[in-house]
């Protein structure tokens, strides 16, 4: 029997134009699909048509890629599609750390393919905020104690990194933004941009400019991601800029 193979895929941020080549290439040529409900169904329909899909419900991470292992062990081609990039808060680490538990790694061909990533997404529509070093930090502390990511919010805010903030408020945490915001506004001024970009590439796509100071976390939620400037980050119609130093260099 020939080895199986698992790729962790990245769908983008949820419009099928922005679907890479290669990732459509694996569900096309996968026997089985396995991710999220929400993700499954951004995948185009016919690409799912003559293939097994497994689905599972939120917080169900390690089931069901205990399932796409477990496929690829039994020889199929399996696909797991992650909303974004699948390196970045997605499931390929996972994937990855359940095949070295089971010593897996020269059972199966395991592949990583990449999407364009949220904060990709989100500062696309934004303008350009991510001109210059940034840094991303989510604020979900279902994996990561709180005040490790209140730690990591004080260092990239104290070194002037702009930075992308990944789940920002839900239901159960609904006080950290505001926790985050009183961190960040110990290194930026109040009138910093800050961008909020929810639903990118997808229906009931909002985008919108704000500063610091005007947040009002009621507008986020977690399909969110915050864009939050630098020092010398601006507003330019409507849209963020954060020079990389041309000006300072060139005649422009």
């Amino acid at each position: 029997m020939s080895k199986g193979c698992i790729k962790v895929i990245g769908l983008g941020p949820g419009d099928e134009c922005l679907l890479a080549p290669q990732a459509r290439q694996a569900i096309v040529e996968a026997d089985a699909v396995v991710g999220y409900t929400g993700y499954v169904k951004l995948v185009p329909q016919e690409l799912l048509e003559g293939r097994e899909v497994l689905s599972t419900g939120m917080m169900a991470e390690v089931e069901r890629c205990r399932k796409a292992v477990e496929g690829a062990v039994a020889g199929r081609n399996v696909v797991m599609v992650c909303s974004g990039d699948p390196g970045i808060y997605a499931m390929s680490g996972l994937v990855m750390e359940l095949l070295e538990a089971g010593d897996l790694f020269d059972k199966v061909v395991f592949e990583v393919v990449p999407g364009i990533p949220a904060f990709s997404a989100a500062a696309a529509l934004l303008g350009a905020p991510l001109m210059h070093d940034f840094a991303s930090i989510s604020l979900s502390d279902l994996l990561t104690p709180w005040e490790k990511i209140a730690k990591r919010l004080e260092a990239a805010a104290s070194a002037d990194f702009v930075i992308a903030i990944y789940n920002p408020r839900s239901k159960k945490r609904a006080g950290h933004l505001s926790e985050a915001v009183d961190i960040l506004k110990k290194y930026r001024e109040g009138n910093t941009p800050l961008g909020i970009v929810n639903k990118a590439y997808r229906e009931g796509q909002q985008v919108r400019v704000v500063t610091l100071d005007t947040l009002d976390v009621n507008d986020v939620d977690m399909q969110t991601v915050l864009i939050v400037g630098n020092s010398s980050t601006r507003e330019v119609a409507g849209k963020m800029l954060t020079p990389r130093g041309y000006a300072n260099k060139y005649d422009i």
